[in-house]
């Protein structure tokens, strides 16, 4: 009893136990009021930035509540709690506070959010969760060809937020431009090459190219950017083996591998029906034959 009297009577471990019961609630409630909107919120998208919003302000009042905690009257023990707290910062907590005010960059400026797909730190994939301190993305690209989920789940820091670009693929405009080649002999009807390819893109790409119409209006009328021209287009190019058609268009950035694939099968489709008037070109190689020798020999 004289002991637990003793430490009763300690004015600094009482407000310090106080303020452990006081986290350990908050972190309590934030958990059980994560619970019931998981249970009563259908709606993905709500759900999830609603769970985080409390999170959000159950950490606020944590640190608001700690800084109450070690406020004190006296000017001279305030000075040393702030050099104190300032030097922790400095060596020990500077990249936890980054992380966190990166959190907070994050949401508010909307830098990216889920659903997004983002490269920051030279790793791309889709943002699947963001927390006060870690970004956590699917990856993608890495050891598989094209824009394919590796099956990887990697966890960024916020702070990279403030130490380098971020590229996000689907904010304000969610379409990117791709392009592909078609190599056909000389000798080719390259009018009607190039009338096949703009008939396949139009027919197969026309629905994105209506809905991108009015996203990079809004993107012009937004941003200090010259127009562009949103239709297929086709660029030829004669080189030393044959001639090139590149096809340039526009696509959902989360299609763009299988679409590639429809477009070179609709188009390799059409020049097969062309009984040889467009012909694909392939690298060969010629061997020349070796002229006869007459050969006379003296007695």
């Amino acid at each position: 009893m004289d002991i637990l009297s003793t430490l009763l009577e300690n004015a600094t471990l009482v407000k310090i136990l106080k303020l452990i019961t006081w986290i350990l609630f908050i972190i309590f409630i934030i958990g059980f009021i994560r619970k019931i909107l998981k249970k009563r919120i259908e709606d993905i998208s709500i759900r999830y930035k609603a769970q985080k919003g409390v999170e959000i302000v159950g950490y606020v009042l944590i640190i608001f509540m700690i800084l109450m905690a070690f406020t004190v009257d006296s000017f001279k023990d305030y000075t040393i709690i702030i050099g104190l707290f300032t030097a922790g910062i400095t060596f020990t907590l500077q990249e936890l506070i980054l992380s966190i005010a990166g959190s907070f960059y994050i949401f508010f400026v909307r830098v990216y959010k889920p659903g997004d797909r983002i490269e920051i730190n030279n790793i791309k994939g889709d943002v699947i969760d963001i927390d006060s301190i870690y970004t956590t993305i699917m990856e993608i690209g890495e050891w598989v060809s094209s824009d394919n989920y590796s099956g990887r789940i990697v966890k960024i820091s916020n702070a990279f937020v403030f130490k380098g670009p971020i590229k996000n693929y689907s904010m304000d405009f969610p379409f990117v431009w791709d392009e592909l080649n078609i190599l056909i002999a000389y000798g080719s009807d390259a009018d009607l090459a190039k009338s096949i390819m703009m008939n396949s893109a139009n027919e197969l790409l026309c629905d994105y190219t209506e809905k991108s119409k009015a996203k990079w209006e809004e993107m012009v009328a937004h941003y200090y950017i010259e127009n562009a021209t949103i239709e297929p287009t086709i660029a030829m190019n004669l080189t030393d083996n044959w001639i090139q058609l590149n096809l340039r268009y526009i696509i959902d950035y989360k299609r763009r591998r299988n679409t590639k694939h429809t477009l070179f099968q609709h188009i390799e489709q059409a020049i097969s029906k062309t009984d040889g008037k467009v012909i694909l070109a392939s690298t060969t190689l010629q061997l020349l034959e070796i002229p006869p020798l007459n050969v006379n020999l003296k007695k």
